[in-house]
This record gives structure tokens, C-alpha cells and sequence, in this order.
């Protein structure tokens, strides 16, 4: 692919350390915005949120490792095949990951979550793994569209515990997927629209269409264990514009202890469709040939000016007449003839002149 001047859907995006003392901040995330092609010029947005785990600044390493190797297998792919791309992608992520916290002790046991949306002009593809989150924000309702991987997820889904009881529960942060595991997890590609839905239906949602309006969410579990989820669709409706909604977001989830890393990325369908834009090489040739064309005006406009304040009249050479050669025409005092004369021609710096032929009597 080819990147774009600017993203084809409304995009704010913003991290936040937390309010833990000491905690530096271990998420990770991209967007990255291209054409399919030069010939192709369907528009492309993909983004990605990684929340690091495991190991002193170990996280943080693993979770831009995973950003990285993504976002880079994504720019590098066609777009024709996006789960392909994504899963495998991830498959190498995954052994980067765990080569790399093989070889430092300091970063044993590292690894990260990962929650990607790539949209092709209007289709929607997404992958999860761990508990970083996709939600759709479509008109009057939010829905989380992807599933955590945790020890809570499984016991909400078996019944052990209510959603009321899992806010609060201990286990809260046990994540049964990850990145950098021995094994290579499996990429959950379900795009859950009904809470009922069977698997093999979620995962036919892939490729849905979104419509002007919709907005998608990816978080870090940063904000989703301190905001709830009718608090971020009312934060998002109420909100003057996108950085508004996302600041005030993160400033919820600080202002009620902030204990992890606070991330957002948020992707918004404008309701007049798509914006225009541009691949970058044809925006960089219309620059080069902006300033060529600046160059070339400069350069008369100024060789004008220089014409117009010569002086209007120059004096006029004068030039040294020649000298006049005189014919002797006397007769020597003999009969002999008399000797030829030799001219020697004049310097260059004058008219040349040919030499006068000899006499003879």
C-alpha cells in the first residue's frame, strides 16, 4: 500500500500513564493511513492498541514490538486479504516477543495485549487478543465488539459470576491470551454485534460496512476497569468533538484513581461520508512542482526588474580612423628594381588590414 495525506475517517488518539507514582506508561499504539495502490486508490485506515505486561519496562518493550511488527506486515500487504495479514503478523509478533525475553532475564516472562481495526474504505476487520477492547458507538448504543481473554470473561460465560460480581473480583487481570507466550495464541477474529451471537456468526461479521456516524473505540483496560460502558457512550454523544470525549475519558479514569496506563484511539465515520484525500507522492509532486513554478516566476520577475533600472542610453565608441597608407610614386635614381617591402601585420586588438602591393618603376 501506498500512504495518504491524512485518514479517510476522524481520528483522535491519546495515551496517559495513569496516576500510580513511579508507573511509567507500558501501552503502546498506531494509525496508519494509505491507498491500496498507485492505480487502486480505495482508502485505507488501520489502528492498533497494545497494552504491555510483565517484567520491570518490559512491557513497554513487548507492546512496541507488537505495534511494529503489525503496523509494519499491514503496510506492506495489498489489503486483500486482512485476517491473513493480521494472523500472521501476530504468529511472528509472538515469536519476537518471546525469542527476545528469552535472551534478557530482565524481561523474562514479558508480553503484551493487542486490539486492531482495519478499515477499507467502509469495511470493517478487527482482531483481539488479551483484554484490550473494540467497542462500536452506532446512533443511541454502544457495543463492545470484540471479547476479552481473561479468567473473568470465562467465568462470566460459564455463569460462576455476574457482571456486577466481576468489577470487583480479584481475578480481574488475569489474562488467559497473550503476546509472547511459548505458544502462538489464537487471533479471536469475532466481531460480536448481538451478545447471543454463535462464533461462527461473529466471525462472519468481518468485513460489515460502517455507516456515517458510526465511531469505533479501541482502549487499553486502563479505562475500561474504571469507566463503564454507558459512561463512555455518554461521554462520546455529549462531547463537542472527538479530543474532547477522549480527554474527558481519560480524565474519569485518572480522576478515579488512574491505577494503569490510559489509552484511546478513536475512529469516527463522518456523517458526510468519507474525506477526500490524497496519496503522499502525488501531494509531494504537486509541491515540487509548486516551488519549480515559484522558482521560474522569481527568476523573471527579477531578471525584468534588473532590465528596467539599466540606464536608457549608452555612449557610443568612437572608433580611431585607420591611417592612411601614401603610394610613392618616385622613380629610384637606377634602373634596378627596387626591393620588396614587408609589412608586418597589425596586433589583433585593432582592424586588420591588408598589406599594399609592392611598386615596381
Amino acid at each position: 500500500m501506498i500512504p495518504a495525506k491524512r485518514a479517510h475517517l476522524h481520528v483522535v488518539a491519546l495515551s496517559h500513564q495513569g496516576m500510580r507514582e513511579g508507573k511509567n506508561n507500558e501501552d503502546r499504539y498506531a494509525i496508519s493511513s494509505y491507498f491500496i495502490s498507485e492505480e487502486d486508490l480505495t482508502p485505507v485506515l488501520f489502528a492498533i492498541v497494545s497494552d504491555g505486561i510483565g517484567g520491570h519496562r518490559a512491557g513497554e518493550v513487548a507492546a512496541e514490538m507488537v505495534v511494529d511488527y503489525v503496523s509494519q506486515a499491514v503496510s506492506d500487504s495489498d489489503a486483500s486479504k486482512p485476517l491473513d495479514t493480521i494472523r500472521d503478523a501476530i504468529a511472528a509478533a509472538n515469536q519476537a516477543v518471546y525469542s527476545k525475553a528469552q535472551e534478557d532475564e530482565g524481561k523474562h516472562g514479558m508480553g503484551a495485549t493487542c486490539a486492531c481495526a482495519w478499515v477499507i474504505k467502509d469495511k470493517l476487520y478487527t482482531a483481539a487478543i488479551g483484554d484490550s477492547r473494540i467497542y462500536l458507538i452506532r446512533g443511541a448504543t454502544i457495543r463492545q465488539i470484540s471479547t476479552d481473554h481473561t479468567w473473568i470473561q470465562e467465568a462470566i460465560e460459564k455463569g460462576v459470576i455476574t457482571l456486577e460480581q466481576a468489577r470487583d473480583h480479584p481475578n480481574v487481570h488475569v489474562i488467559r491470551r497473550y503476546i509472547g507466550s511459548k505458544d502462538t495464541p489464537e487471533v479471536d477474529f469475532r466481531l460480536r454485534l448481538q451478545p447471543d451471537e454463535k462464533d461462527s456468526r461473529a466471525e462472519s461479521n468481518q468485513g460489515m460496512r460502517l455507516q456515517p456516524g458510526d465511531s469505533l473505540l479501541l482502549c487499553s483496560d486502563g479505562l475500561t476497569d474504571l469507566v463503564w460502558n454507558d459512561e463512555i457512550l455518554e461521554i462520546a454523544r455529549a462531547a463537542k468533538d472527538q479530543k474532547v470525549a477522549v480527554q474527558t475519558l481519560i480524565d474519569l479514569a485518572n480522576e478515579r484513581g488512574g491505577h494503569d496506563n490510559i489509552t484511546i484511539a478513536l475512529l469516527s465515520v463522518p456523517k458526510g461520508g468519507p474525506i477526500k484525500t490524497t496519496p503522499i507522492k502525488n501531494l509531494l509532486w504537486w509541491i515540487i512542482g509548486g516551488v519549480t513554478a515559484f522558482l521560474f516566476t522569481a527568476s523573471a520577475l527579477i531578471g525584468l526588474i534588473w532590465y528596467l533600472v539599466q540606464p536608457t542610453s549608452n555612449p557610443t565608441p568612437t572608433s580611431t580612423p585607420p591611417p592612411t597608407l601614401v603610394l610613392d610614386t618616385r622613380i629610384p635614381p637606377t634602373t634596378t628594381l627596387a626591393p620588396t617591402l614587408t609589412f608586418t601585420p597589425r596586433p589583433t586588438a585593432g582592424p586588420t588590414y591588408t598589406p599594399w602591393p609592392t611598386n615596381t618603376p
